[in-house]
Order: structure tokens, then C-alpha cells, then sequence
């Protein structure tokens, strides 16, 4: 059984991620509720830095995120290939190193795609960066906009999940009922057929 969304509000640690910058934002609220921006932030490290020690410092900070802000699920924004091949393998490598690490807490870990977050957010599944920036500010009643837009893109991403979370978690109840109904069904049939032999 999934959480229950409906009723309570849920805590959201979005992570937009990345080596360079790792976009990190937490939201409370459920359909239908005001949201709260907990804390928001990004993550950096230099590319003079060696490939494992950059995970390694994207690992401890989540870590930290993960103890102070005490969420009940991570959304991450899913990985898509992009044209430059290394940016897409760093983001990648950053994503396995977010979505471990909230595993090793026991957090459940949903990916949404670019467009699932655009279209929450925003209405439109093509909204830009800035269009995505303008309503997390307003969705959040927050004075400032987030910055850079890796930290917006987080606040979207965990907004996202705090709204579409209560349907994915129906879909999956919904899909597990059915397996069970369709296994019950089959051994009946099994059965049937063995006694009619």
C-alpha cells in the first residue's frame, strides 16, 4: 500500500539533477491544499573535481537534505538523451547517486519527465524555463523567484509529485487489485480444468 495523499498532506524532496548543479527543493502539501516551500537550494561541484569525489559530495549533501527536511518521498526528474552525450551521463550518474540514497532511507523515489513537471505546474507540457520559475513563485506565495532555474525545476518537480502522487498511488493499488484478481482467476481455472479431467 502506497501513502495516503488524499487526506494529508505529504512532504517532497524535488531534486533537478545534475553534477555541476543539483537543483534541490522541498514542498509540503496534497491536492487540493496550500503548498509550502520547506527549503530550497542547489547543490554544486566543480568540474575540476574528480567524477567520484563530485558524487561523492552530491551523496552527503542529499543526506543532509534528506535528515533535516525529513521528507516522505524524493521526486526526481527523469533522465532524457540530450545532445551532448557527457552532460547527459553526468545528470544520469547524479540521478543513480539521488535515487540510492533515498532508497538506503526507505524513501519511495518517483521520476517524472520534464513534461509531466511543465504540465503540472504549469498547464503546458512546453512551458520554458521561465514560465516553469514564474508559477513555482506563485504556486508557493514566495516574494523572490528561485534561483538559478535548477532550483525552481526542483520546487516544480516536488509540486508535481505532491499533486500527481494521490493518482499514481491509486493507479498502482488499482493495477495490484487487478493482478490479484487475474492470479485468483487463473488458479479457479486450473482447478475447473483438473476436475473435469
Amino acid at each position: 500500500m502506497g501513502l495516503s495523499y488524499a487526506r494529508h498532506p505529504i512532504r517532497v524532496l524535488g531534486v533537478d539533477p545534475g553534477l555541476t548543479r543539483c537543483g534541490v527543493g522541498v514542498v509540503e502539501g496534497a491536492p487540493g491544499r496550500a503548498l509550502t516551500m520547506i527549503r530550497v537550494g542547489v547543490i554544486r561541484t566543480s568540474a575540476d573535481e574528480d567524477i567520484a569525489a563530485r558524487l561523492l559530495a552530491i551523496e552527503t549533501e542529499i543526506g543532509a537534505w534528506l535528515d533535516a527536511c525529513r521528507p516522505d518521498a524524493v521526486a526526481v526528474e527523469r533522465v532524457f538523451s540530450q545532445q551532448n552525450v557527457r552532460t547527459v551521463m553526468g545528470t544520469a550518474q547524479a540521478s543513480g547517486v539521488v535515487a540510492l540514497v533515498a532508497a538506503q532511507a526507505g524513501l519511495r523515489v518517483v521520476f517524472h519527465t520534464p513534461s509531466e513537471m511543465k504540465a503540472a505546474v504549469t498547464g503546458s507540457g512546453r512551458a520554458d524555463k521561465q514560465q516553469v520559475t514564474a508559477m513555482v513563485t506563485r504556486l508557493l506565495g514566495l516574494v523572490d523567484k528561485p534561483r538559478p532555474a535548477d532550483a525552481a525545476d526542483a520546487l516544480g518537480l516536488a509540486i508535481c509529485h505532491c499533486w500527481r502522487g494521490p493518482m499514481l498511488d491509486r493507479m498502482a493499488e488499482a493495477k495490484a487489485a487487478s493482478e490479484q484478481l487475474a492470479r485468483v482467476h487463473r488458479v479457479r481455472l486450473a482447478e475447473a480444468a483438473a476436475k473435469g479431467r
